[in-house]
């Protein structure tokens, strides 16, 4: 399978897992929100969810042998700031891209369109400074 085969597979089980999700517990995949719930001891059906995200990588080497390389150029002070400067957003926001972009637009949510507009300013922005200054 091509690797746009299984970005797509990827993407079809994340909205079949979403859709399951709210259908069968009236939760929103909001993975910021999940993460948060399960660490306060409040996960219920969010451990299932975030399991099943951590299944992925075992789950493609199982299915091709192969696990994928994942190179980080940024060092990992950047890094550590980058995932705080995510979660302040997330809280900031009302939740994460996964929450408002996936679900909340499916929902037809103003306060998620805005949210995923931001989002995605923010990142032509912040690219557009980078390669800038590269």
């Amino acid at each position: 399978m091509s690797s746009y085969g299984f970005a797509l597979l990827g993407g079809a089980l994340l909205g079949l897992s979403a859709a399951l999700l709210l259908l069968l517990n009236g939760r929103i995949a909001g993975i910021s929100g999940m993460l948060g719930r399960s660490l306060a001891g409040q996960g219920g059906p969010s451990v299932g969810f975030l399991l099943g995200l951590l299944a992925g990588l075992p789950l493609h080497h199982a299915l091709t042998g192969a696990t994928p390389v994942l190179t980080v150029a940024a060092s990992w002070p950047a890094v550590v700031a980058a995932g705080l400067l995510v979660g302040v957003g997330t809280r900031m926001g009302s939740g994460c891209t996964s929450g408002h972009g996936i679900l909340g637009l499916a929902r037809l949510s103003r306060r998620s369109l805005v949210a995923t507009l931001c989002f995605l300013a923010a990142g032509v922005a912040t690219a557009t400074v980078i390669g800038l200054l590269s």
